[in-house]
């Protein structure tokens, strides 16, 4: 069975002030996720399955994804506010999005094997789809064999402010063996990556949310969501989040996550003052959809 690549496109471009995933940016109107799938499906993967929010659905497939429904399997899966298991019903007052584990969930009828998960408003690199193909490939017969691909910090920072990273320990034998998460990561004057007091080297690994897993993720998310909501849900900006629950299943023993490391830069646009310089570089490769 060939993966399936699974784009998160439900964000809502707050910070950003519009939404990413449909924003034109390589310079023959390529989306960023028209790189991503290009990439994905020149490492094998051999469906596409794109998470979005109802409201921007119609927009979403007739802007971005009609143009791969004729060259791949396409689904859309819809993220939505009220997709709760019982008893659990929207806090009033909430509008935030519940997180990245839960827009898995909302795929969770699409999803009968392997996967890689990213987000649609970001540029991973063409090995990193490689790598994570290779790996699916080398662990089919294991669901609890999952992987992510690792950026160097210094490949991932912007020119425009503050970043925030899930900094990684990786074990002796390349296992993932924790993930922080730190909100303010940026270059200093003297040169060194900071958040706070907290110095980190150029080539801390970091996670960018780049995971490829089997059904059983997606199994035990079903299971954990309750707990998260029981614990959180009445929290207006609380998240279910892939790479919390990834760590809550490495400590359970239920998991085990191998660290694919690249030293390929990773494209954000995190706020519109990176946008010249993300255009610029898909400038320089071929269009994913010549």
């Amino acid at each position: 069975m060939k993966p399936t690549l699974l784009v998160l496109a439900a964000g809502m471009g707050s910070r950003y002030g519009g939404l990413k995933q449909m924003d034109p940016i390589g310079p023959h109107g390529e989306f960023i996720p028209d790189y991503s799938v290009g990439d994905a499906l020149a490492a094998g993967f051999g469906r596409v399955v794109f998470v979005v929010r109802p409201d921007i659905l119609d927009d979403f497939r007739s802007i971005v994804g009609r143009r791969w429904e004729s060259r791949v399997d396409v689904d859309y899966a819809l993220q939505r506010l009220d997709d709760l298991p019982a008893p659990f019903a929207v806090p009033e007052g909430r509008s935030k999005p519940w997180g990245t584990a839960h827009a898995i969930l909302a795929a969770r009828k699409l999803l009968d094997g392997p996967f890689l998960a990213v987000n649609a408003d970001d540029y991973y690199g063409a090995e990193a789809p490689r790598l994570v193909a290779g790996f699916l490939d080398e662990t089919a017969a294991d669901p609890g064999a999952w992987c992510m691909v690792a950026y160097r910090l210094d490949q991932t920072l912007s020119a425009n402010g503050t970043v925030s990273r899930g900094v990684c320990t990786v074990a002796p034998d390349g296992s993932l063996a924790a993930i922080e998460e730190r909100l303010a990561l940026a270059r200093c004057a003297d040169g060194a990556i900071r958040d706070g007091d907290d110095a980190f080297p150029d080539d801390t690994p970091v996670s960018m949310n780049y995971w490829g897993f089997k059904r059983r993720y997606v199994d035990l998310l079903e299971e954990s969501f309750p707990r998260f909501l029981a614990e959180k849900g009445s929290l207006p900006k609380s998240e279910f989040q892939m790479p919390t629950e990834v760590a809550g299943f490495l400590r359970a023993g239920q998991a085990s996550v191998r660290v694919l490391r690249t030293s390929a830069r990773w494209y954000g646009v995190t706020s519109r003052d990176d946008r010249p310089e993300v255009a610029a570089f898909f400038a320089t490769l071929p269009s994913p959809l010549a």
